[in-house]
C-alpha cells in the first residue's frame, strides 16, 4: 500500500534586473520570451482564468513532467498570480500558488516570486523545485542582460 503524506512549504526567491519592470514582465506575458527562459508552452492564454500548459522532461529515457497552470491575477508591470500543478507521469507531485511581484528601482526591477506549495507523496520535495525555479529565474536574468 502506498503512504499517503503531502509536504507543505513557501520559498521566496529574489532577483534584480537591470531593465524596467515593464520589460521584464514582457518575459512572463509573451509566449515567445517566456519560451526563452522557462519551458516551451503548448498552450498560452495570459489572462485571468487562462491556462499555461506545457509537457517534457530530461530526454532520453527520463521522467515527463505536466504543468499545468491557470492565472489567478495580472496587474500589468506589477504582479502575477497563478496556481498550477505538476505532474510526473501519472502522479501528481505538487500543487502550488505563485506570487510574482515587479517593483521598479532606480535601476531597474526588484522581482520577488514568492511560491507556496503541497509536495504529494514525497514525488518531489520544496528543495528540489526552489533549486530549480532559482536556475529557471537566472535564466530570465540572462536574458535581460542580453545573453539569454
Amino acid at each position: 500500500m502506498t503512504e499517503r503524506f503531502v509536504t507543505h512549504d513557501t520559498f521566496i526567491i529574489d532577483r534584480t534586473l537591470e531593465v524596467p519592470n515593464e520589460q521584464v514582465f514582457k518575459a512572463w506575458s509573451t509566449p515567445e520570451l517566456k519560451a526563452q527562459w522557462f519551458a516551451k508552452a503548448d498552450q498560452f492564454n495570459f489572462q485571468v482564468g487562462g491556462k499555461e500548459t506545457n509537457h517534457g522532461g530530461p530526454p532520453p529515457e527520463g521522467p515527463v513532467f505536466h504543468f499545468e497552470a491557470t492565472y489567478q491575477e495580472i496587474v500589468p508591470n506589477e504582479r502575477i498570480i497563478y496556481s498550477y500543478t505538476m505532474d510526473q507521469g501519472e502522479n501528481r507531485i505538487s500543487v502550488s500558488t505563485v506570487t510574482v511581484e515587479f517593483n521598479a528601482t532606480e535601476t531597474g526591477t526588484h522581482l520577488i516570486y514568492t511560491e507556496q506549495g503541497t509536495y504529494v507523496d514525497g514525488h518531489d520535495k520544496p528543495e528540489i523545485r526552489e533549486h530549480g525555479t532559482g536556475i529557471m529565474l537566472d535564466k530570465l536574468v540572462k536574458l535581460m542582460k542580453g545573453e539569454g
